[in-house]
C-alpha cells in the first residue's frame, strides 16, 4: 500500500491489502522519525446550526500516544478533547447530503478520508495485522493486546454510548493527545481512493463549515433530522414518514397559501383595478347631462301667456333644480329605488349580492342604486355586460366623491322616464295629474315613484296598485311617512292619457312657430339649441290681435264661391316693430285624394302687390324734393316708353292736370309710371322699399325687379309678401322710423337666463340719416294716402286717423279663357295704418288664377280685401285710446295751393335740379307744357304685343279697367289697379 508520498510499506506489494498482524508478529520497519506519515485531517463539517468547536492546535511532530499502563487515551486538558478544524476540502456537491463513516471506521483517517471524498457508503474495514501490540502493548490496541482495547496504531474504535443511526454524517472523534516522539510508533494506513488530494494533508488553515455541522450532527437530536432523506435506495430518494402533528402543520400550512390566493385574487385584484378605472373614467356631471337634454319649447304671447308648447322627438322634458323639487318627492323615489341613497357610496355591496341571490334563484330586483342608474340613464349605455357594470362601479362612486347628493338626486330625477312620454319628475307630474312638481301630495309622489321600474305599464290597473303599496309601506319604514297617512291614502286617480298633450299644444299657430323658429336661425339658434335650452320664447304676438285677424279673414271670405280665393292678414305694431297677429290661412287642406295635407303659407308668400307699391314710388319721389303738388298728366292711355299705359278702377283719368297727390287718391297709374319711368328711376323705387322695411332676397322673399318701370305699378318681376307690406308701411305709422319686424322679443333657457331681449326693438331713421328729414317724408306719405280710404268706400277706426292703400294685380289671359276673364284679377291687397298698428291684408289665388266674387263679377282691393282689413283695425283698436298722425311740412309744392285744370297742365314748379316732365300727348287733344327738364323723357315706338289694358293700343284701347302691364321677359304685362 503505498502512503500519500507513493511509498509503499515494506513487503508489501503496491497498492496490496494490508493483513493484520498477529500477536507477536513484528511488526517490520517503521517510517524514519523525520518522515513519519501525518495524521489524516478531522472529519467534515457538523450540521448546520450546532455550535462550533474550538480549533484544535496543529501538532508539531505528530500525534503522542499515552503510556501503556493507562487504560484509555488521555486528553492533555480539559473535560472533552479539542477537536482541531480542517479547512473545507473536496466539499460534498451542493443539495446532496454528505455521508458519514460507518460506526466500524470511526477513528480512522483513511475512512475519513473516504467520506471526505464523497463516496457514499464505506466498503469493509480493513484489520491491523494480527499479533501487532498496540499503544497499551496488547495486540489490536487493547489493554491486554485483546480486540476489546483500544485499537490498533492508526485505528480508533467507536465512542462510547452506542453506534449513530444507520446513514448519518457523524465525525469521527477528536485525535488523541500529543506523545513524546520518542514514544510514537508509526501509524498504519490502508489505501484509499481519493479525489486528487493527499489524505494526510493537513490544511488546518481552510475552515469548512460544512465539515463543521456534519462534525457536531453527532450531538444533536434525532427529533431534528425527521424531514431529512435516510439516502439513496435503489436509485431512489425515500423520506421518513411525518408525524401527526408534522401533518397538521402542514395541512393549516396548505389552507393558509389557499386563503392569502384567494385574499389576492378577489380582493387584492379587484381593489387595485377598481382604483386604476377609478381614476381613467370621466364622470357625467348633471350640468354637463342637463345641457345635453332635449326640452320642449315654450312659446308665450305678448301678454306672457303660454301660447303652446313643441315637445321634441325623445319626449317631454322639464329640467328642475335641486331646490324645485318637494322631499315628499325625493322620499318616494327613494322608497322605491334606493332607500339607502343618503348614505351610501355609490354602490350597495348587499343589494348588489341580492341581486345576483334573486337572478340565481329566478326571483326580481336588481341592485343598481339611484347612483348608478343615473349613469346609465346619463351615458345611454344599459349594455348587459361585465365591462359596463364595473365601469359603472367606479363611475357612480366617482360621482358621489366628487358631486353633492342634492345634485345627483335631482339630475336622475329630470332624466329618468316615467311613460306617457314624460322624461324627468316635472313632465310626468303634468303627463299623470296636470299639476306641477310642487303640489304633489304623498300619494301621488308614491304612484310616479312606482312607475320608474314599468313606465309602459300604466293602463295595468294591478300593476299600479301593487307599486303604489310597495313605495307607501316603504315611506313608512324608513320613517318618512306616517302609519296613520298611510292608512288613511288612496290611490289617486291620472288624468286620460293625451290630455297634456292637448293643453300643451294650446292655441299655436304652425305657421307662426315657423316664421319664429326661422327667425331665431337666422340669429344662429336652430331647433336643436332650443331644445337643448328648453328655450323659453317671448313673442310680439298679441293673443287678441291674432284672434280678430283670423275671424276677420274669415268673415269676409265666408259665402264666397270661388274656391281659388285664399287670404292672410299681418299687422305690425310701428312702435316696436313686433308682429302682432300672423294669419296665413288654414294649416291644412285637403289634396286631391281627400287627405289633409300642410297648406301653403300665404303670409309668407310672395305675390304681386300692385298698386300698393305706389306708397314707395312716392317715397322716392319726396326723397328727390319733389312735393305732392306736382302735376303730371293723369288722363287715360299715355304712351309711355313705346308703351300705352291706362289707369284701372273706376276712375280711368284725373285730367291732364293731376297732382301727384291726387294721382294716389284715385290710384292713377298714367302718373306714377310717368314718375319711375322719367325721375326716380326703378332702383329709387327699390332702395325706398328696401328702406321702410320690404325684405328683399336673400335676406327675405320679396323681390323687386328693377330691370323695367313695371316696380311702379308692383307687377312684373316685382313680387312681396304680406308680412313685408305690414312691416313697410309701418315705417310711415311710425313717422320715418324703421324697426325691423320681428316676432321674438326675448329668448330665455328653461331656467329663465336672458339669452337675448329685443323687446324694445331697434330703431333708426328711414328715409334719411336726419330723423326729421325722415319724419317730413313719412308724414308727406301719410297725407298722400290719407284720402285713399274714403276713396277705397272705407272708414278708419272711429277717434283713429288711418291711411292706407289698395292694390289689384290683373289676371293675364290664357288661351282657351272666356272673353270676361279679360277683365278678372289675381291678386288683391289692401295695406293701410293707424300710428299704433299697420296691416296688411291679401286676398287671392294660388299663382295666375282668375277671382271672381259670389255674384260673379271680379274682386278689387276694396272687395274682400279692403273690409277685412277695416275690421281688424276696427274691432282691435275698439276701446283704445284716440290717435292722430303727427303733422309735417310739406314738401317741395304744396298740393293744396295748385289750382289745376282740366285742358292744360301748366309746367311744374321748379324745386330742384330736376323737373318732372310734361306730360305725353298721345292721350290729350291740349297742347303740352314746355319741357323743363335737362333729362328729357325716352321714347320708343315699339308697339305692345296686345291691346287695351294698362298698356293698352292708343287712344281707342279698351273700357277702363282692362289691359295688362308691359312685356317682360316675353311675358305680356298684367293690368294694375
Amino acid at each position: 500500500m503505498n502512503d500519500d508520498r507513493n511509498r509503499s510499506w515494506p513487503s508489501q506489494e503496491p497498492d496490496a491489502p494490508r493483513r493484520a498482524r498477529r500477536p507477536q508478529e513484528d511488526p517490520g520497519p517503521a517510517w524514519p522519525a523525520d518522515d513519519a506519515p501525518r495524521r489524516p485531517a478531522p472529519p467534515r463539517r457538523p450540521p448546520a446550526g450546532g455550535p462550533r468547536p474550538p480549533r484544535a492546535p496543529r501538532a508539531e511532530a505528530g500525534p503522542e500516544w499515552p503510556s501503556g499502563d493507562e487504560g484509555a487515551p488521555q486528553w492533555p486538558a480539559a473535560d472533552e478533547p479539542r477537536r482541531p478544524q480542517r479547512p473545507p476540502q473536496n466539499r460534498a456537491p451542493q443539495g446532496r447530503p454528505p455521508q458519514g463513516p460507518a460506526p466500524q471506521d470511526r477513528g480512522s483517517a483513511t475512512r475519513a478520508s473516504q467520506i471526505l471524498d464523497g463516496q457514499g457508503a464505506p466498503p469493509p474495514r480493513r484489520q491491523p495485522p494480527v499479533g501487532r501490540p498496540g499503544p497499551n502493548g496488547g495486540p489490536n490496541g487493547g489493554p491486554n493486546g485483546g480486540p476489546t482495547g483500544n485499537g490498533t496504531q492508526g485505528f480508533r474504535q467507536p465512542p462510547p454510548g452506542g453506534r449513530p443511526p444507520q446513514g448519518r454524517r457523524v465525525p469521527p472523534p477528536p485525535p488523541p493527545p500529543s506523545y513524546p516522539e520518542t514514544d510514537r510508533e508509526p501509524d498504519l494506513i490502508t489505501h484509499a481512493a481519493h479525489n486528487g488530494y493527499a489524505p494526510y494533508d493537513d490544511r488546518y488553515d481552510d475552515h469548512d463549515p460544512y465539515d463543521e455541522e456534519t462534525r457536531l450532527a453527532q450531538y444533536s437530536d434525532d427529533a431534528d433530522f425527521e424531514d431529512e432523506p435516510e439516502g439513496e435506495e435503489d436509485g431512489k430518494k425515500n423520506k421518513t414518514p411525518l408525524s401527526p402533528m408534522q401533518r397538521r402543520k402542514r395541512r393549516w400550512k396548505i389552507v393558509r397559501r389557499v386563503l392569502y390566493a384567494m385574499f389576492g385574487l378577489f380582493v387584492v385584484v379587484p381593489a387595485i383595478a377598481f382604483v386604476i378605472t377609478y381614476f381613467l373614467v370621466d364622470v357625467p356631471s348633471p350640468q354637463d347631462v342637463l345641457a345635453k337634454q332635449s326640452q320642449p319649447i315654450t312659446f308665450y304671447y305678448g301678454d306672457k301667456s303660454v301660447m303652446g308648447k313643441v315637445v321634441p322627438q325623445g319626449g317631454n322634458r322639464e329640467l328642475l333644480q335641486p331646490n324645485q323639487i318637494p322631499e315628499v318627492v325625493k322620499h318616494a323615489v327613494y322608497s322605491a329605488e334606493d332607500a339607502s341613497f343618503e348614505t351610501n357610496s355609490g354602490f350597495n355591496v348587499m343589494a348588489i349580492l341580492r341581486s345576483v341571490f334573486n337572478q340565481a334563484t329566478g326571483g326580481t330586483g336588481g341592485g343598481s342604486t339611484i347612483s348608478q342608474q343615473y349613469i346609465k340613464q346619463a351615458t345611454k349605455n344599459d349594455a348587459p355586460t361585465l365591462t359596463r357594470k364595473w365601469t359603472e362601479l367606479a363611475k357612480s362612486f366617482k360621482l358621489n366623491n366628487e358631486t353633492s347628493k342634492s345634485d345627483i338626486i335631482t339630475g336622475y330625477l329630470n332624466i329618468v322616464f316615467f311613460g306617457r312620454g314624460a322624461n324627468g319628475i316635472a313632465a310626468a307630474s303634468k303627463a299623470y295629474f296636470g299639476k306641477d312638481v310642487k303640489d304633489l301630495n304623498a300619494s301621488e309622489a308614491a304612484l310616479l315613484a312606482g312607475m320608474i321600474q314599468g313606465p309602459s305599464r300604466d293602463r295595468d290597473t294591478a300593476y299600479v296598485q301593487k307599486r303604489w303599496s310597495y313605495v307607501m309601506d316603504q315611506m313608512v319604514a324608513n320613517h318618512w311617512l306616517s302609519p296613520a297617512d298611510r292608512k288613511a291614502a288612496q290611490l289617486p286617480t291620472m288624468i286620460p292619457r293625451d290630455a297634456q298633450k292637448k293643453e300643451d299644444a294650446g292655441t299655436l299657430d304652425y305657421f307662426i312657430q315657423q316664421r319664429i323658429l326661422d327667425e331665431l336661425k337666422d340669429k344662429g339658434y336652430d331647433e336643436d339649441k332650443l331644445y337643448s335650452t328648453g328655450a323659453k320664447i317671448y313673442t310680439t304676438i298679441d293673443p287678441n290681435a291674432q284672434k280678430i285677424a283670423v275671424q276677420s279673414v274669415q268673415d269676409n271670405m265666408q259665402g264666397q264661391t270661388d274656391e281659388n280665393l285664399r287670404g292672410a292678414l299681418v299687422a305690425v305694431d310701428p312702435r316696436t316693430g313686433g308682429v302682432l297677429a300672423y294669419y296665413g290661412g288654414p294649416t291644412t287642406v285637403k289634396n286631391s285624394a281627400g287627405k289633409d295635407v300642410l297648406a301653403t303659407d300665404w303670409a309668407n308668400t310672395p305675390q304681386n302687390p300692385g298698386s300698393s307699391m305706389k306708397a314707395y314710388d312716392l317715397t322716392a319721389w319726396l326723397k328727390m324734393g319733389k312735393g305732392l303738388g306736382e302735376v303730371f298728366d293723369g288722363t287715360n292711355n299715355r304712351e309711355l316708353g313705346g308703351r300705352v299705359v291706362r289707369n284701372a278702377g273706376e276712375s280711368a283719368s284725373c285730367g291732364p292736370q293731376c297732382t301727384v297727390k291726387k294721382a294716389m287718391e284715385v290710384s292713377a297709374n298714367t302718373v306714377f309710371y310717368d314718375m319711375v319711368l322719367n325721375w326716380t328711376k326703378p332702383a329709387r323705387v327699390a332702395e325706398a322699399a328696401k328702406e321702410a322695411g320690404v325684405q328683399a332676397a336673400p335676406k327675405g322673399k320679396a323681390k323687386l325687379g328693377t330691370s323695367d318701370a313695371n316696380i311702379a305699378l308692383g307687377g312684373g318681376a316685382t313680387v312681396v309678401t304680406p308680412e313685408d307690406m305690414a312691416a313697410g308701411y309701418s315705417s310711415f305709422a311710425s313717422g320715418g322710423v324703421r324697426r325691423d319686424q320681428h316676432f321674438v322679443a326675448k329668448l330665455t333657457n328653461s331656467q329663465d337666463e336672458v339669452i337675448f331681449d329685443d323687446t324694445a326693438g331697434q330703431a333708426k331713421p328711414a328715409f334719411d340719416d336726419n330723423a326729421d328729414k325722415s319724419k317730413q317724408i313719412a308724414g308727406n306719405v301719410t297725407d298722400a294716402l290719407g284720402p285713399v280710404i274714403a276713396e277705397s268706400h272705407l272708414k278708419c277706426p272711429s277717434g283713429h286717423e288711418c291711411a292706407g292703400k289698395t292694390g289689384t294685380q290683373q289676371y293675364d289671359p290664357q288661351d282657351g279663357d272666356p272673353s270676361s276673364y279679360k277683365d278678372r284679377n289675381a291678386q288683391t291687397w289692401m295695406v293701410g295704418y293707424t300710428p299704433s298698428v299697420s296691416a296688411a291684408v291679401w286676398i287671392g289665388g294660388d299663382g295666375n288664377k282668375p277671382l271672381h266674387d259670389q255674384d260673379g263679377n271680379p274682386i278689387f282691393g276694396k272687395t274682400i280685401a279692403g273690409p277685412a282689413w277695416q275690421d281688424f283695425l276696427t274691432n282691435y283698436l275698439k276701446d283704445k285710446p284716440s290717435e292722430k298722425f303727427d303733422k309735417v311740412d310739406p314738401i317741395g309744392k304744396d298740393a293744396d295751393e295748385v289750382v289745376t285744370s282740366s285742358k292744360t297742365a301748366p309746367p311744374p314748379r321748379q324745386t330742384s335740379s330736376e323737373q318732372p316732365p310734361p306730360p305725353p300727348t298721345t292721350s290729350s287733344s291740349s297742347e303740352p307744357p314746355p319741357s323743363t327738364s335737362s333729362h328729357p323723357p325716352s321714347s320708343t315706338t315699339t308697339s305692345p304685343t296686345r291691346p287695351g289694358g294698362i298698356f293698352g293700343g292708343g287712344t281707342d284701347g279698351g273700357n277702363p279697367g282692362s289691359g295688362g302691364g308691359p312685356v317682360v321677359n316675353g311675358e305680356p304685362p298684367r293690368r294694375t289697379g
